[in-house]
């Protein structure tokens, strides 16, 4: 398998079936061990902490930046030190390769 944050994203307008728990727990293991497959329902989930407000919208920034350029994009919960991140891939109603493709792009971002 390459690596995710080689691949691009690629159009998805459903038809094609979800990935597995399975799969989805096997592409997971490419990432950062604070990424969750939920158990609650079909998206990959991650909490990012950081120091003040002015390092939490850099780090949104940079996020927004990767979610344009796949054209893949999150829901967010933003407070004054926390962002938290969920994937999920809305035409499928489930896990698509595309969600882990950010998730390793945004593993990518410098958290200082």
């Amino acid at each position: 398998m390459s690596e995710l944050t080689d691949k691009k994203c690629k159009p998805c307008e459903g038809g094609v079936p979800p990935l597995t728990r399975e799969q989805a727990e096997a592409l997971a293991r490419h990432l950062s061990p604070q990424w969750i497959v939920s158990h609650e329902g079909p998206f990959l989930r991650r909490e990012f902490k950081f120091l003040d407000f002015y390092r939490t919208m850099s780090f949104v920034n940079a996020l927004a930046h990767i979610a344009n350029i796949e054209d893949h994009h999150p829901d967010l919960e933003i407070g004054y030190n926390y962002c938290r991140v969920r994937y999920t891939t809305h035409a499928i109603n489930g896990l698509s390769e595309n969600d882990f493709i950010c998730a390793a792009k945004i593993d990518r971002i410098p958290l200082s």
